[in-house]
């Protein structure tokens, strides 16, 4: 799928090797707000080892004596990595059991505390990567793309991860938008959101094609930095020229949906027209009654740090929700994902 996507900075050269173990694709989870101490819900963080998400929560489901439907998370996180994350345990009126039966090796409770809210598909702030690259080639350009995407970015691309094996997930999708039924609302929110983020890649890929990564078209829209919040003008004017150089906004594409588009004039008539072989697949999005909404074109990593020897890269930056560690890889090197028997999941939920 990423493949066939527009380079920010050009296809890279160097080469490497992604998650020859565990310990060298490492992610914190930062929810952005500590659990208040009292309430009906029990959140726990915990570091894992190679176990999937959604495993560890049937553990602590087990363990607590409740429901697995009664167990929540944030985000997913991959399996094969060393991860901290947060778990929710609905236990109203109930004492807090010992969770501490559920360690191993490969799991261990870090912190248990009260909190009055659940926790939520997207309800954090975003992750801390420290990855690892190994065996190194035709590195000599490395540490100058390094320095590229620090300063400009990467491509807001949804990772492979979210397209399933071989893409499997759109197929899935597209037999369900041809009239097969999905019983199961989990599996029909993630071939959902395969499309989605599908059509969202096709239109930020056409649009650095074109030489418009950091270029204003007359009614884009674009989302303030910090609060979220989204505006378009039909005109491009020196004020909003100025705010997008700073970084006070950013640009944005469409996360397709029912509704009219949030960008207008020039802007929406370019969006319009990349989605024209995609018409059964906006159709499939709008009748399955999801909304219009933007994310944002480009992602720069925060806090980005790096470590550059013969062979080895090491690289640790932050992410906020729904951003994927694997698309800032994509454009720094090409990078070879060590095999392993249990496919990964995706580094960071989406949340949409």
């Amino acid at each position: 799928m990423l493949e066939q996507l527009t380079y920010l900075h050009g296809a890279p050269t160097a080469r490497g090797i992604l998650k020859a173990e565990a310990a060298d694709f490492v992610v914190n989870e930062d929810l952005g707000f500590a659990p208040c101490g009292e309430g009906e819900h029990i959140f726990v963080r915990v570091r894992k080892t190679g176990e999937n998400t959604a495993w560890v929560a049937g553990l602590l489901a087990d363990a607590a004596g409740v429901n697995r439907n009664a167990v929540t998370w944030a985000g997913l996180k991959d399996r094969h990595a060393v991860t901290e994350q947060w778990f929710g345990i609905h236990l109203p009126g109930k004492s807090e059991p010992d969770l501490s039966v559920i360690e191993s090796d490969s799991i261990q409770i870090l912190q248990v505390k009260r909190h009055n809210k659940k926790l939520r598909v997207g309800y954090l702030k975003g992750n801390h990567f420290t990855l690892r690259l190994t065996g190194l080639e035709q590195a000599d350009g490395l540490a100058a793309r390094l320095q590229a995407v620090a300063a400009q970015g990467v491509p807001n691309y949804y990772g492979e991860q979210r397209f399933g094996r071989d893409g499997n997930n759109l197929e899935a999708a597209k037999a369900m938008f041809a009239g097969k039924r999905i019983k199961d609302r989990n599996k029909r929110s993630l071939y959902l959101s395969a499309a989605r983020s599908m059509l969202f890649n096709a239109i930020v890929s056409a649009r650095i094609e074109q030489g418009l990564a950091h270029q204003l078209l007359a009614g884009d829209c674009v989302m303030l930095k910090g609060s979220h919040s989204i505006f378009s003008e039909a005109s491009i004017t020196p004020e909003l020229e100025a705010r997008l150089a700073s970084g006070d906004v950013q640009l944005t594409a469409p996360q397709w949906g029912r509704g009219r588009l949030a960008s207008q004039g020039a802007a929406a008539e370019f969006e319009q027209a990349v989605l024209v072989p995609y018409r059964e697949w906006c159709d499939g999005l709008e009748k399955a009654g999801l909304d219009q909404d933007r994310r944002p074109l480009l992602l720069k990593p925060e806090q980005m740090s790096w470590q550059l020897d013969d062979e080895v890269l090491t690289l640790s930056f932050f992410l906020p929700a729904g951003a994927f560690a694997t698309s800032v890889v994509r454009e720094l090197l090409l990078a070879d994902e060590a095999d392993h028997s249990v496919r990964s999941q995706p580094d960071a939920h989406s949340g949409q």
